[in-house]
């Protein structure tokens, strides 16, 4: 690549930061640090759920380097989203949805460090069907990104080469960076927007993993007096190996079963009591995470 085409490169990326910039906020997390938080639409701002907590007060510092008062709607788990809604009126434009992205296309973070516009750019790594999160959320695509952000950047918005909108940065396992897609955002603002959380499945039970010769699954450990467990006829040290006729590994299974879609669905539980292995149909009931 020439010296010329390098740095019409180098300015293309500054000058689809720059613009998006203004969409772009900050505020003070829960642990002491700085994240970053973006325009959605109709003056709701987006971010990582993991970075606000319910009851706190939240100040965005705007691109402008202003600061306004917002308050949590709601977050969501099982997508990492939450949704901040200013007290002042905020004049930026949504951002646009990017088209499908393939690995190897141009990725840019966007961040925000009190007011202070922050940008890297790199590759979509990875692009892949939905997954379902450790919490049980449906997430629309898997799409990883070697893409070296800092932590200020998490709940900022990731773009393509035409600056719009691929989704908004989260850190997986080993702080590898990944993109909670477009069509995920926008399904999880649209309940949070309408109820103010995003209800999740509900067993009302204790669990514990077990993994011995006679048997491998989550054990109950404790059980809520009102909770569908309970009311179906699990009982203490039962050992749930199956759900539905797959297979239950431990505790973790069970709760990634456990998202918004799974509430009132009633399902078979493979159980092993004493020894003997049993079938118990239990109706999954709503507990919701706000």
């Amino acid at each position: 690549m020439s010296d010329f085409n390098l740095s019409a490169f180098s300015q293309a990326i500054a000058d689809l930061a720059a613009k998006a910039a203004p969409a772009t906020a900050s505020f003070a997390t829960h642990h002491h640090r700085t994240a970053s938080a973006f325009h959605w639409r109709d003056g709701y701002f987006v971010t990582a759920e993991e970075a606000v907590e319910a009851g706190e007060e939240i100040e965005l510092t705007l691109a402008s380097g202003e600061t306004v008062k917002a308050e949590l709607v709601g977050r969501d788990p099982s997508t990492g989203v939450a949704l901040l809604k200013p007290a002042d009126a905020i004049n930026a434009a949504p951002l646009a949805k990017a088209d499908a992205v393939r690995p190897g296309n141009v990725a840019i973070a966007i961040g925000n460090s009190q007011g202070s516009a922050l940008a890297v750019s790199g590759s979509v790594g990875e692009v892949g069907p939905a997954w379902r999160s450790m919490r049980g959320g449906t997430i629309d695509r898997r799409i990883n990104l070697a893409v070296g952000a800092g932590g200020r950047f998490e709940g900022g918005p990731v773009l393509d080469a035409k600056g719009a909108l691929i989704g908004m940065l989260l850190f997986g396992p080993r702080h590898r960076a990944l993109v909670m897609p477009y069509e995920t955002i926008e399904r999880a603002v649209a309940t949070l927007r309408e109820k103010g959380h995003v209800a999740r499945g509900y067993l009302g039970a204790g669990l514990h993993p077990v993994r011995d010769r006679n048997a491998h699954g989550a054990m109950v450990m404790s059980l809520d007096d009102e909770g569908p467990a309970k009311a179906a006829g699990l009982s203490l040290g039962d050992i749930i190996v199956a759900w539905n006729g797959e297979a239950v590994h431990g505790p973790r299974d069970l709760i990634r079963r456990l998202g918004p879609d799974s509430a009132g669905v009633s399902v078979t539980l493979g159980v092993v009591r004493g020894g003997e292995q049993r079938d118990v149909v239990l109706t999954i009931g709503e507990k919701p995470l706000s």
